[in-house]
């Protein structure tokens, strides 16, 4: 049996699926190459997502790399790992963020999803219920490139962001990530693009155009852009301060564009999104987090 009907199985035996009712937003962030700046990224819209009212948390799942606790500056004393372990409640490894920002740390010694055993997977359910009565929005940095590890975590989520830059090996790498989540015949997310380091306005939607037309022809996808960040000199002073650019310097560029984001993910005008999830629904993503 495989761990997609080993996990409905486990839910059945204590609830029906369609008692269920999930109403936060999983997002997946990804990008097809390391040093785009994706986690940093992460941690300023989840702050500026907190600062709109909304309770967000980070799922940090480059295990291993603890690149969202490094950003933030953070060290934190447990992690996913505790909780797949049995040593700690999902309760007891979220971290205090700046700005009521929660996360979770992956953990150092976790790297493959895929190989959780049956109580693992009950524990993660139960983990992912409990994450979802209490955020609105649960997002998720996965490592860098189209491992299995990151398709999955990319076929849970209803929304996928995908970070790249103007570099040309940066967008070869995104369309290859988009077309491997194509290839992979799963139900594919609205997939949004979002475009670090660009020069100016004309250079980021130039990229986003190219990026887009070349996804159309080839794969039948539309990519929508969320975004462009703009090359900025304090983003780079605030990622050597480790702290989050949108907090230390606020009037910079970057800072400005990432709050104009954060606005677009909440406007029913850009994002076509679900207020609320069946229980089916979430199950299904579960699944594709946990199948082969």
């Amino acid at each position: 049996m495989d761990q997609a009907n080993r996990l409905r199985d486990i839910v059945m035996s204590n609830k029906k699926e369609e008692d269920y009712n999930f109403k936060s937003r999983l997002i997946t962030v990804t990008s097809g190459k390391g040093g785009v700046g994706k986690s940093n990224f992460t941690l300023n819209l989840a702050i500026q997502l907190s600062l709109q009212g909304q309770k967000v948390i980070i799922i940090d799942a480059d295990f291993g790399m603890a690149n969202i606790e490094v950003l933030f500056g953070i060290v934190p004393k447990k992690g996913l790992l505790n909780v797949l372990s049995g040593e700690n409640q999902i309760s007891e490894v979220i971290t205090d963020g700046p700005e009521g920002v929660k996360f979770i740390s992956g953990g150092s010694g976790f790297t493959d999803l895929a190989a959780l055993n049956d109580k693992q997977l009950e524990y993660m359910l139960e983990s992912f219920t409990y994450l979802d009565s209490m955020f609105d929005i649960i997002l998720i940095d996965t490592g860098a490139g189209a491992s299995n590890q990151v398709v999955n975590l990319v076929k849970a989520s209803k929304e996928t962001i995908i970070v790249t830059t103007p570099e040309p090996t940066s967008l070869t790498d995104a369309y290859a990530m988009i077309k491997i989540i194509k290839d992979k015949k799963i139900s594919v997310p609205e997939m949004f693009i979002v475009i670090n380091r660009v020069d100016d306005k004309k250079e980021g939607e130039e990229i986003y155009l190219k990026l887009n037309r070349v996804s159309h022809r080839f794969l039948g996808l539309e990519l929508k852009l969320l975004g462009y960040i703009p090359n900025d000199d304090m983003l780079v002073k605030a990622v050597k301060a480790q702290k989050p650019v949108s907090l230390l310097y606020p009037k910079a560029a970057s800072s400005k564009s990432i709050v104009n984001i954060s606005r677009d993910m909440l406007s029913k005008d850009h994002f076509s999104f679900e207020e609320s999830s069946s229980g089916a629904g979430f199950l299904s993503r579960l699944a594709g987090l946990f199948g082969r």
